[in-house]
């Protein structure tokens, strides 16, 4: 009964999603709830899963000339002040600090939400002349936001992110920064997190309080919502200006610098989870599984049986695979349902019988198919399959979005079709704020992006009729 039970401590997804999802973080045990309202505890393995994408995104930023640093987590009120768009667009959701100690603060201090100002603070010094050019900074921190609605990972009045904030010479050069930013994430979500996503930017509308432009990730989840995966925000020199960040061009000239700045958060593990899980609980993409192989002894009392176990357990380590051996006193079938709740990409029985026949059983957590390998061939294979597992996990999530992707030409079609499916819709718009405000209001849905590969899918805007100017990705969002 146990093992069954394990499984059943999950409701499926088609029964409630939002109820599988915090089941699945639950008995996966990647987050716990604390005494913090709207804040978790990210447990080891859920932690270990943040370790392996910071690690791979890192070094996919370095190989950009992109450098770590660290600013304050305070930010003088003054100071958030001096961009108008800006503190209008995070007024709502700031926590403000007004004491040290027991005297009240001569200035109360907001804990940041986001570092743009701090980061201007610093350059307006930083910067002299056009040697100082450019400035590609990053930095790994957490931020606070007073969100009403928390969710695990999704939404939480603190997460973890990483912030990149960069100062060039000319627009030009701070343009092309912001699609090679944006560039990395999609190549990163592809590459290293099996998930596909529509690059494009945001409308007016969506796009960062204070930016002259936001470009997007967005990807779509298995219950048809749109989940937003990365951006990344060219602000012109709208800060430079506010914040009097000059420099001395070759020309002697005193001007203004370009700001960009780009983030990518916690909320890919919620992403991971709702784009590859399934009714037994995670399916963790190979790249950024902590545990990408998970050996199950059957009959491991019998002499032998867990002496190979720790051997095969050691070889792989040797050859670079991040290996578990569950030699705990549960039964197989335990291990079986704990393993594939877990979500490592895959598990190897060995038991007395397979060790005389000089081979064992891997078991592919995303199809659960079995494959009989021979002992000394298990390095090759098992390396072999977790790249087999990437590509089919990417691609699965691929056909699920184009299956989940629609067209509408007029509003009936398109409200129609919020109403019946779920997923994206493409139509057309007109670019007026009004229709895009009418849109949310009545069926709940925003733009999502102005993708960078635009069809002319029909003359008009879905919804009012005018001429259209763009397509764009429309859905309901996380």
């Amino acid at each position: 009964m146990a093992d069954k039970k394990l499984v059943e401590a999950i409701t499926s997804m088609e029964e409630d999603f939002a109820q599988w999802y915090t089941d699945v973080v639950k008995k996966a045990e990647l987050i716990d709830y604390t005494s913090v309202k709207g804040c978790m505890v990210i447990k080891p393995a859920g932690y270990a899963i943040w370790e392996l994408l910071q690690k791979q995104l890192d070094e996919r930023f370095k190989e950009t000339g992109v450098q770590n640093v660290y600013l304050p987590m305070f930010i003088p009120e003054s100071l958030l002040q001096k961009e108008k768009d800006h503190v209008e667009g995070f007024a709502p959701e700031v926590a403000w600090v007004t004491h040290g100690g027991l005297q009240p603060l001569q200035e109360r201090m907001c804990v940041r939400p986001t570092s743009e100002t701090l980061f201007c603070d610093f350059y307006k010094n930083d910067i002299q002349s056009y040697r100082d050019l450019p400035k590609v900074y990053n930095q790994w921190c957490s931020v606070v936001r007073w969100e009403k609605e928390t969710r695990p990972f999704l939404r939480s009045r603190e997460f973890l992110w990483q912030e990149g904030h960069t100062a060039h010479a000319t627009a030009e050069e701070a343009e092309e920064r912001t699609i090679q930013m944006l560039n990395v994430y999609a190549q990163f979500c592809e590459e290293v997190l099996a998930i596909p996503v529509v690059k494009g930017r945001k409308t007016e509308k969506e796009k960062f309080a204070g930016a002259v432009a936001t470009y997007t990730i967005e990807s779509l989840m298995h219950d048809g919502k749109a989940l937003q995966s990365g951006t990344s925000h060219n602000f012109g020199d709208g800060f430079a200006k506010a914040f009097g960040i000059q420099f001395a061009d070759k020309d002697n000239t005193l001007k203004h610098v370009h700001q960009t700045s780009w983030g990518m958060t916690t909320r890919m593990i919620g992403a991971i989870i709702m784009v590859h899980g399934d009714n037994s609980g995670l399916v963790l993409p190979p790249k950024v599984a902590p545990i990408q192989l998970a050996i199950i002894p059957i009959q491991q009392k019998k002499e032998g049986v867990l002496d190979k176990a720790y051997e095969l357990s050691a070889r792989l380590k040797n050859s670079g695979i991040r290996v578990k051996v569950d030699d705990t006193d549960k039964t197989p079938g335990f291990k079986f349902a704990e393993a594939e709740m877990r979500g490592f990409p895959l598990r190897l029985e060995i038991g007395p019988k397979d060790i005389e026949a000089g081979k064992c059983v891997l078991c592919r957590r995303d199809t659960r198919e079995k494959i009989e390998v021979a002992l000394d061939e298990v390095e090759a294979k098992v390396a072999e399959l977790l790249e087999t597992i990437h590509g089919d996990m990417l691609e699965r999530a691929r056909a699920h979005r184009d299956e989940h992707t629609y067209v509408a030409r007029d509003f009936a079609e398109f409200e129609k079709l919020f109403t019946e499916k779920t997923g994206f819709v493409k139509a057309m718009w007109c670019e007026d704020r009004a229709c895009e405000d009418m849109i949310k209001e009545k069926l709940s849905v925003t733009s999502r992006c102005m993708p960078f590969e635009q069809e002319q899918l029909a003359d008009t805007c879905v919804c009012c009729g005018k001429p259209a100017k763009k397509m764009v990705y429309w859905g309901k969002a996380y």
